[in-house]
């Protein structure tokens, strides 16, 4: 193996390449259209360009990511995760070509990619599954029958892929039929396969994986277990090794049926079988499903063990047997993983293009063995984030000898890192670790679900403390050359949709005085200092805040202090009705970029608050956005199929009268 093309893009592509490297194989890059000025095309020893802008159009064509590697001189592909990674005919069409795959036999993901034949197949291997129908019927009158018999509350799930895509959580018998509708057209939109299977819902449990890897000598053992319980819609954010709730007996046990299922399966590479555990039974655990692919996650394990995941792929694919047997596997410590991403504390996924960024320093948490800090990402100054692809934008990975040291790390990570331009869920990630219930290991899947307005709360005020501060850096950037007005000027500023009148008075180059107009507050002394990293110190009656700010439009800035992200604007200018303003109740507007997937209401239906007036799709996710109250629609102004931009109006309503 000489050289290896990777069927992917982002922070997994520099990921495979850094190994690559490193074992003196040389790599190839492919790319999109938007890609093609990428970290990951940059960093390969060659790049091949594959066209299109969609996923559909270019990291999911199986021809032209053959003809690239043809025309590059690879033998091998890697396909990371992801796009084509668990699609059995890309592998048969790699093998076939004459490539080495870096990855399992085409015959095991068939066998494991479908979720009823994994399941199907861990029954006949005495792994504990849940009860279910994965039939050939896919009916919505045989799908609601079969839920009669399972019980309710159930999960409806895709067949094909993963990621949380085609998952819904069905309560009662009238939800089902709109659950399996927005599941089978997720699925379909991003596996091209909308079947379906329903199984028994577990309302409280976690969700803990077990890393295998098998070579093609008939030798497989396991890495120990993940706990990947914060998520949300089915996606994971947090992933934590070892998990709280299992102990070495648990481990051994999960580890046993996860190593049954891929020999089953005759699986070779690295592979992950996915459990849920059952708060309600202490030691109970049922299979999900099994990934057959290198995980987002691998690097938690990685930190754990010692080892490179990856070279291990690229070994095994030559034909090496497995350099460890299982009793040699050793754990050490503790490790966590969170996923930065480009959406905000709503989950709502964000493009736009990233104007600063900046990694907190390896170096500063290389205290002792085992400690330290991992970032994968393919993020720098001027990196587009599109619409096209997964929101994720990096993941930061802390290993420390302790859970605590590691969640303290990780906090202090978090704070460390900063990227402006486009919302993004660090601060979420940092309040989540920090959170009594994370800290004290009982964190389920409904974490989020149950905590999630709480820590937007505890979010919001801690904006509302800085949102002055900042924004006195970024619009009385410290300079010298300044010559202060003898007169207080009066501004408006907005955050989070309201709006704060202010007077601000420069009484010396980058000395204020600030005073808010409202609720008859205190007049602040400011005191602005440019630092030599060209960050800016606010110091407010001697308190010091930190603040980076980027310009994203006129009279429009974002910034960051430690753990805390905000937007602010100069509304100083608009005429005082507009810049007072609320967002009006009479229009539905895009939050982001997207294709209308389903329009469910039309022209004069009453609609109550909370009601699905359009469904869109974003960054591979589908996306209900609801009326604000209890409204008439007026006006449908999209239909589906059709592409929108943030801001644009989508619907119009009266409101009904009390």
């Amino acid at each position: 193996m000489k050289k290896i093309l990777i069927a992917n893009r982002g922070e997994i592509a520099r990921r495979i390449a850094h190994t690559a490297r490193r074992m003196g194989i040389a790599t190839v890059a492919v790319y999109s259209d938007p890609d093609a000025h990428a970290l990951h095309v940059r960093e390969a020893t060659q790049a091949a360009a594959l066209g299109g802008s969609s996923s559909a159009d270019s990291y999911l064509r199986i021809d032209k990511l053959l003809a690239a590697a043809r025309a590059t001189g690879a033998d091998a592909v890697h396909p990371g995760y992801g796009f084509l990674s668990e699609n059995a005919d890309f592998a048969q069409a790699v093998v076939d070509a004459g490539f080495t795959w870096i990855g399992p036999p085409p015959s095991a993901i068939r066998a494991l990619g479908s979720k009823a034949g994994a399941k199907a197949l861990a029954q006949a291997q005495g792994v504990p599954c849940l009860p279910g129908y994965a039939g050939s019927d896919q009916s919505n009158e045989r799908f609601a029958t079969e839920a009669q018999h399972i019980g309710y509350p159930l999960m409806v799930k895709a067949v094909a892929g993963g990621g949380g895509r085609g998952m819904r959580l069905v309560l009662e018998p009238a939800q089902l039929p709109a659950a399996l509708a927005s599941a089978r057209s997720e699925a379909l939109a991003g596996f091209g396969c909308g079947d379906l299977l329903v199984e028994r819902a577990l309302l409280t449990p976690r969700h803990v994986e077990v890393q295998v890897f098998a070579d093609a000598h008939g030798h497989c053992i396991h890495l120990g277990e993940r706990d990947c319980s914060v998520q949300r819609r089915h996606q994971k954010l947090i992933e934590e090794s070892p998990s709280p709730a299992v102990d070495a007996a648990l481990r051994a046990r999960m580890g046993a049926c996860a190593v049954a299922l891929a020999q089953a399966a005759g699986y070779v590479g690295a592979g992950t079988v996915e459990f849920l555990l059952d708060d309600d039974q202490p030691g109970a655990f049922f299979l999900m499903e099994m990934n057959t692919r290198l995980q987002v996650e691998h690097p938690v394990t990685e930190a754990l063990t010692g080892l490179d995941l990856v070279e291990w792929q690229i070994r095994v694919a030559r034909g090496a047997p497995l350099p460890l047997k299982q009793e040699q596997v050793a754990l050490d410590g503790h490790a966590i993983e969170v996923r930065l991403c480009a959406e905000d504390a709503h989950f709502t996924p964000h493009t736009g293009r990233v104007l600063h960024f900046e990694a907190p320093p390896a170096s500063a948490f290389e205290t002792a063995p085992p400690s330290g800090l991992r970032f994968d990402h393919a993020l720098e100054a001027g990196t587009e984030v599109t619409p096209h692809y997964d929101a994720m934008l990096g993941k930061l990975i802390v290993h420390a000898a302790t859970r605590g040291e590691a969640i303290d790390a990780l906090v202090r990570a978090l704070h460390g890192t900063t990227l402006l331009g486009l919302p993004s869920n660090r601060a979420l990630l940092a309040a989540c670790i920090d959170h009594p219930l994370f800290r004290a290991g009982q964190a389920c899947v409904p974490f989020l679900a149950h905590q999630g307005d709480a820590l937007r709360a505890t979010l919001r005020a801690h904006e509302e403390t800085a949102v002055l501060p900042s924004a006195m850096a970024a619009l009385f950037p410290p300079r010298a050359t300044t010559l202060p007005c003898r007169f207080a000027r009066p501004m408006r500023l907005r955050h989070q949709g309201e709006v704060l009148p202010i007077a601000v008075h420069e009484t010396a180059p980058g000395r204020l005085q600030v005073a808010p107009m409202a609720e008859a507050q205190p007049t602040m002394a400011m005191a602005l200092t440019l630092l030599p990293d060209g960050r800016v110190q606010c110091a407010v009656d001697g308190v010091a805040h930190t603040v980076r700010t980027a310009t994203v439009a006129p009279h429009r800035w974002h910034w960051q202090a430690g753990g805390v992200d905000g937007w602010v604007e100069d509304a100083s200018w608009e005429p005082a009705a507009r810049a007072g303003a609320a967002s009006g109740a009479n229009e539905l507007r895009a939050p982001f970029n997207g294709r209308v997937v389903a329009v469910p209401v039309t022209a004069g239906v009453a609609l109550q608050a909370g009601d699905t007036v359009v469904v869109l799709e974003s960054m591979k996710l589908e996306h209900s956005l609801a009326c604000p109250g209890a409204v008439t629609v007026t006006e449908l102004l999209v239909a589906p199929g059709q592409q929108v931009a943030p801001g644009q109006v989508l619907a119009r309503f009266t409101a009904q009268e009390a």
